[in-house]
C-alpha cells in the first residue's frame, strides 16, 4: 500500500517555496521532475514514489514555482528557473548519486540539471523527453499572427491537448529565456557521460518521439538507450507503461550499484 510522506517546504534564497515530499531510503536515490504545467500529484510521481518505498530506495518529487503546491505565478516561470529549482532540490534534499526521473519538459530540466552538476547525476530516465520543446513545437508551431500578437502583448492562451484541461498561458519571456538552454545543438549535451534511458510512445501527440532519438545522439554517454512503445501516448500512464517505467528504473539503480 502506498503511503505518502508529509508535504513538506523548501525555502529558496528567492523567496520562492518549493512544496516536495520525501521518501528516506538508499542509494542511489531518485527524484522525479514534472512536466509543463503539472505537479508532483500525478500517476507517474506517485507510481515511482510506491516503488521506490517498497524497495527502501530514497525518493524525492517536487513542484517547481508555479506549479501545484509551491509558491509563485506559472506566468513568471521559464525554464532557467524552473532547472534552477529542481538543482537545488537534488543540493538540498538529497544525498549522494541520484537518478533523475523526467516527464516531458521534466526530461529537459534533467538534462539541464545533469549537465551541471555531472558528479550527482548517476543515470538519467526520460518519459517523452521535451527538449527545446518551446522553440521546436510552440514558437514554430505558431503562425504569423499569432507570433505577432505574442509579441505584442507579452502571452498568449494555447489549448491543451487535453479535454479535462484549461487552455495556458505561454509567454515572450518564456520562449526568449528558453532559447539560452536549448540543447539539441553540437555540442550541448557533450557533458553528460552516464547512463541514459529515454521511453517515449510513438502515438505522441505533444511531444515528437524522435526528439528521444536526437537527444540520444547528441549524449556523450554511449550507454543510451531509446525504448518506444508503438501505441503510447504522451502521458505513458497505463499500467504497461509504469510497469516499463519502473523495470528500467531498476535497470538504471542496479548498473549504478553494480
Amino acid at each position: 500500500m502506498h503511503e505518502s510522506s508529509e508535504m513538506q517546504t523548501l525555502h529558496l534564497a528567492d523567496g520562492t517555496a518549493i512544496a516536495y515530499h520525501r521518501s528516506p531510503g538508499k542509494s542511489p536515490g531518485v527524484a522525479f521532475l514534472g512536466g509543463f504545467m503539472s505537479d508532483m500529484t500525478g500517476t507517474k510521481a506517485i507510481a515511482l514514489e510506491t516503488w521506490c518505498q517498497a524497495r527502501g530506495q530514497a525518493f524525492v518529487r517536487f513542484d517547481y514555482s508555479g506549479h501545484g503546491a509551491s509558491s509563485g505565478r506559472f506566468e513568471d516561470g521559464t525554464i532557467g528557473r524552473w532547472a534552477t529549482e529542481a538543482s537545488a532540490v537534488v543540493e538540498q534534499l538529497s544525498a549522494g548519486p541520484q537518478i533523475l526521473v523526467g516527464s516531458s519538459m521534466g526530461g529537459w530540466i534533467m538534462l539541464l540539471v545533469a549537465r551541471a552538476r555531472p558528479e550527482r547525476i548517476a543515470g538519467l530516465l526520460g518519459v517523452a523527453c521535451a527538449a527545446d520543446f518551446t522553440e521546436s513545437m510552440i514558437w514554430q508551431g505558431l503562425d504569423e499572427i499569432t507570433r505577432a500578437r505574442l509579441q505584442r502583448d507579452g502571452v498568449i492562451y494555447v489549448p491543451s491537448d487535453y479535454a479535462d484541461e484549461e487552455p495556458y498561458p505561454i509567454t515572450l519571456n518564456l520562449i526568449k529565456e528558453a532559447r539560452t538552454h536549448l540543447l539539441l545543438g553540437e555540442k550541448n549535451l557533450a557533458a553528460i557521460t552516464c547512463p541514459v534511458r529515454l521511453l517515449h510512445g510513438m502515438q505522441d501527440a505533444s511531444v515528437p518521439w524522435r526528439t528521444s532519438t536526437q537527444v540520444a545522439e547528441r549524449l556523450a554517454s554511449d550507454n543510451v538507450r531509446v525504448i518506444l512503445v508503438k501505441d503510447g501516448e504522451h502521458r505513458m500512464s497505463r499500467d504497461g507503461d509504469l510497469a516499463l517505467l519502473t523495470e528500467l528504473l531498476g535497470d538504471l539503480i542496479a548498473e549504478t550499484r553494480s
